[in-house]
């Protein structure tokens, strides 16, 4: 299964907002939409309501022109604003579109008030055919974490990196670009992160009993494991290896020990833009110059690889992955480790 960006801006297409209101205190809202503010939220000025929506400001106007769903707060000197109500009646449209309803039925509902935003994506009950990025998205909006369960679930042989690259990572970048106003305790992308989870752990399923070359998966002393370590490590253990993911301090000190506890015949290190210090590679390449090492990181300015014989770095998911593959998989088999 996978996905693709479908992240259009008209009006059937888009990707439609959170169907909750939006919180007077809440953060997210762009500059300037504070004047004509109403008692029960902020008045949004066209552009921020076409960014929370998903849709073209074009978009916007159209539907104010045709179907009278328009901004109703004005102030002297400024441009008319929409009103929370204003944004609600829009969200109504913008769901009942994506649910195949007539644009011209679709307002007529919003503006009388009979559909109201529901719950969630409760029509999603199993992953259709094909997974868009929009589907994935809508979901975590509304923060359906039981549909983004659904819709990021792998097939029991499916194409780990290509999952990734081809929907999971668009679903976050298109949250990340994303301006919300989320309730206590919901976040839209860590619901999707969690479901990541799930589905690369269902993926990978238990592991054998029987011994596995070992890849160490790790990141830079003071950088948080970021999601795409996991989908490095299922990938990995999708072809046989036995890729464990080192939480905790990895110091230089902590990696040596893990290195000659669990003998691997490879190290990872993921180096995302926060990264500064790789210090580890280099005392690793120095005291144990026959293990294979890759450091993947984008061209960060400040991070200076290591030169070594066994170190290499990588760009990319899908560049790395099978120059792991081949380095791990030659030799003898090896001993099991401790889980």
């Amino acid at each position: 299964m996978t996905g693709s960006r479908d992240e259009r801006a008209s009006g059937a297409d888009a990707m439609p907002a959170r169907s909750d209101r939006p919180n007077p205190s809440g953060g997210g809202v762009e500059a300037g939409a504070g004047d004509g503010v109403p008692a029960d939220g902020p008045a949004l000025a066209v552009a921020a309501v076409a960014r929370r929506l998903g849709v073209a400001p074009a978009t916007l106007r159209t539907w104010d022109r045709r179907y009278g769903l328009g901004p109703s707060e004005h102030s002297a000197g400024a441009h008319r604003r929409y009103s929370p109500q204003d944004v609600e009646r829009l969200v109504v449209m913008r769901r009942l579109t994506l649910e195949g309803v007539a644009p011209g039925e679709a307002a007529r509902a919003a503006l009388s008030g009979a559909a109201l935003p529901g719950p969630g994506l409760a029509a999603v009950t199993h992953a259709p055919a094909v997974v868009t990025v929009s589907m994935v998205v809508d979901a975590a909006m509304v923060d359906d974490a039981a549909a983004c369960g659904r819709l990021l679930a792998m097939d029991p042989d499916g194409d780990v990196t290509r999952w990734w690259t081809d929907l999971a990572a668009p679903v976050l970048e298109a949250l990340a670009r994303r301006t919300v106003l989320d309730r206590p305790g919901a976040d839209a992308a860590r619901t999707v992160e969690h479901a990541a989870l799930d589905a690369l752990r269902a993926r990978t399923g238990p592991r054998s009993a029987r011994p596995a070359p070992v890849v160490l998966v790790l990141c830079p002393v003071g950088v948080s494991r970021p999601l795409v370590a996991h989908v490095l490590a299922a990938a990995l253990a999708a072809e046989g290896l036995d890729a464990r993911i080192v939480g905790g301090p990895t110091g230089e000190r902590q990696v040596l020990e893990l290195v000659a506890m669990t003998r691997p015949r490879a190290v990872v290190t993921v180096a995302p833009r926060t990264a500064r210090d790789v210090a580890a590679v280099a005392r690793v390449g120095a005291e144990h110059a026959d293990v294979p090492q890759f450091v993947m990181s984008a061209d960060v300015a400040d991070l200076v690889i290591p030169v070594g014989a066994s170190i290499h770095r990588a760009r990319t998911l899908q560049g790395l992955v099978p120059e792991v593959l081949a380095v791990a998989s030659a030799g003898s088999t090896p001993e099991a480790i401790r889980p």
